[in-house]
């Protein structure tokens, strides 16, 4: 079940879906997700003060870059959106489907037959590897290190 609500004050629309949160068409990226994207025209083009075209250049590239950028996104995402988001909304489905009743259950048998081995294993590292390299720590425990920095440089 969902609905939708419009608030004309604020100009916010707003879907909201049962057992789900708010999705806002203001606020599109809420979680910072693409905080790398924010990219400015100063950010891609910067004359040095030693070197600069003339003002109306300068503008118009500007404007230029502003509308290019906005529009092409906009071109692009209106032939893209619905497809990718069609495919990465059923390869999410896919992945969790699999994670649920394939995976997790795998996981979970592995653990409950494995415990003799993790048992096994424990004992062995215990009783043939920790000695040796405690013992091994006890010769090097002694070594120290002394950096002295040369004064006639």
């Amino acid at each position: 079940m969902m609905e939708v609500k419009v608030d004309m004050q604020s100009e916010d629309l707003t879907f909201t879906q049962s057992g789900t949160s708010r999705v806002s068409i203001q606020d599109r990226d809420p979680r910072g997700i693409n905080k790398n994207l924010k990219v400015t025209f100063e950010d891609v083009i910067a004359e040095p003060p030693s070197v600069r075209s003339f003002d109306k250049v300068w503008l118009w590239s500007h404007a230029l870059f502003e509308v290019a950028r906005l529009w092409c996104y906009r071109l692009i995402s209106l032939l893209l959106a619905v497809p990718l988001s069609l495919a990465a909304g059923l390869l999410f489905a896919v992945l969790s489907c699999l994670h649920i009743w394939l995976i997790m259950p795998c996981v979970q048998l592995l653990l409950i037959n494995m415990h003799w081995i993790r048992t096994v294993w424990s004992s062995i590292l215990n009783i043939l590897i920790s000695p040796y390299f405690s013992s091994i720590g006890k010769c090097c425990s002694r070594i120290t290190i002394h950096l002295a920095r040369d004064e006639d440089r």
